[in-house]
């Protein structure tokens, strides 16, 4: 099964920029954008990504990644 992979992680890593700053900076909260980061959410508003982009200088693609999960029973 394909699942998206948000690497916002990533990019704020390569940015140097902490979580609290970039929610500020686009005007979130930070438990929203907690939720983003470890893709616990259903979908996001395209003005949302569009802010992230601008502040992180990249495009979608360099925050959002699909993949296969493993279907593995516990």
């Amino acid at each position: 099964m394909k699942q998206i992979i948000v690497r916002l992680d990533v990019m704020l890593a390569l940015r140097k920029m902490r979580s609290k700053e970039l929610a500020e900076r686009i005007g979130i909260t930070e438990a929203n954008l907690s939720l983003l980061r470890t893709g616990k959410v259903k979908g996001v508003r395209f003005d949302t990504l569009a802010s992230l982009c601008e502040e992180l200088d990249c495009s979608p693609g360099d925050l959002l990644d699909i993949g296969e999960i493993s279907d593995v029973e516990n």
